[in-house]
């Protein structure tokens, strides 16, 4: 398969009974309904540069029309659908490709371990948490993480530079770099440790009643390991943030999520996006 083309899909029945083809298709890529394990049983192997993957926690949380129970079923079986759903994960990405996921570390090290024996691990990135509640008899759980891994040697990376942070009265920098600001000034490399953001988008600028990610997030996946006409997978794709990520980094899309109505919802974001982009405009 080219690189700048979405992967075939071979025909299939997913979850809500509709056929193997996309609800939308768009120039950008594709957006399906159905189920996220049986939506990359239908990609071809060898097919994503990128896949994303930012699923539910377990937690118990009502998605769309789904009731809260979905969310909470017992550990050993969302255990075992997430990690079939790693698993063919791994075999739909390219070699050098890149998969991400986005998860709570109580679960992350454990995803870890499924995905090692398919996978190259690269990075554990803890996401920090701006809110400090007490947790009972435990310290308090600090960060998210996001699991970086590649399938062999990483065939696409970048390190994104940050502005090194300066205080907003008097504009200098709050760190003291001391012999090394010249090297600085032109931004500082990224790390594993993601400060600069909050792991959750404000209610007041959120697509969905449920979480969802900031933009910032999955942007930075795409600057860190995307190419340009390169194909991003994201089978829990929710309100289609990554899908806007993927726009902006001239890359394709294929996508999946069990709820029609965040379907619909990215279809929008993504008409909306491209119309930005369109205008030289940001998102």
């Amino acid at each position: 398969m080219a690189s700048g083309s979405t992967p075939k899909r071979r025909a299939t029945s997913l979850s809500n009974g509709t056929s193997g083809n996309p609800l939308y298709h768009l120039p950008q890529g594709d957006i399906f309904c159905g189920d996220a394990l049986e939506f990359l049983n239908a990609l071809p192997e060898k097919s994503a540069d990128i896949i994303f993957l930012d699923p539910p926690f377990n937690l118990g949380k009502r998605y769309g029309k789904k009731a809260a129970k979905a969310d909470l079923v017992q550990q050993d079986t969302y255990f075992a659908y997430l990690s079939s759903v790693l698993e063919r994960a791994a075999l739909v990405l390219k070699d050098g490709g890149a998969l991400y996921l986005y998860h709570l570390p109580r679960w992350a090290f454990r995803f870890a371990n499924v995905l090692e024996q398919h996978l190259t691990f690269r990075h554990w990135v803890a996401i920090s948490m701006k809110n400090g509640f007490v947790r009972g008899t435990s310290l308090y759980p600090a960060h998210y993480s996001l699991l970086y891994f590649t399938k062999g040697d990483t065939a696409h990376f970048h390190r994104p530079k940050l502005k090194p942070p300066t205080c907003r009265h008097c504009h200098e920098y709050t760190k003291d770099y001391g012999g090394y600001k010249d090297f600085v000034k032109d931004g500082i490399n990224l790390s594993d440790i993601w400060e600069d953001l909050s792991p959750v988008r404000h209610k007041k600028f959120k697509h969905r009643k449920p979480n969802e990610l900031p933009l910032e997030i999955p942007r930075r996946v795409v600057q860190i390991s995307g190419t340009p006409k390169g194909v991003l997978v994201d089978p829990f794709a929710g309100s289609g943030t990554s899908l806007v990520a993927a726009i902006e980094g001239k890359m394709r899309f294929v996508a999946c999520d069990s709820q029609r109505s965040y379907c619909k919802l990215m279809h929008q974001r993504v008409l909306r996006s491209c119309a930005l982009s369109a205008n030289g405009r940001k998102k």
